[in-house]
């Protein structure tokens, strides 16, 4: 793994773990996200989940890329989810603008990580 691989790997997970934590836990905001999106709590707390997993997976693809390839394309996939449905929704660019940037750094990494396998 290249440094930079490394970097965004930890980047995007401690970003994932604070996330998909505060999902899982169902803090008010939360809650709040989750009605909004008209998502029950059950459901976002198994987005949370995931997200979590992701995290743990590019912390365990540090060590071995294949999880880490796994968890990054994962991530991207729950990425793109979480725009489409911020534009079902008809949220502002500032609302769904995270998930965006989000997936391009996740896709960074992975363009970094696998390029770096070579």
């Amino acid at each position: 793994m290249s440094i930079a691989s490394i970097v965004l790997a930890a980047i995007l997970a401690v970003f994932f773990l604070l996330l998909g934590s505060a999902k899982v836990l169902a803090t008010q905001q939360m809650r709040d996200r989750a009605a909004h999106v008209g998502f029950s709590i059950g459901a976002y707390r198994g987005v949370g989940a995931l997200e979590v997993c992701g995290a743990v997976g590019l912390l365990v693809g540090i060590l071995w890329w294949p999880v880490g390839a796994a968890a990054g394309m994962g991530l991207v996939l729950l990425m793109i989810g979480a725009a489409a449905t911020h534009l079902h929704k008809r949220d502002s660019v500032r609302e769904f603008a995270p998930a965006v940037i989000t997936c391009l750094v996740a896709f960074g990494y992975l363009v970094v990580s696998l390029g770096a396998t070579r």
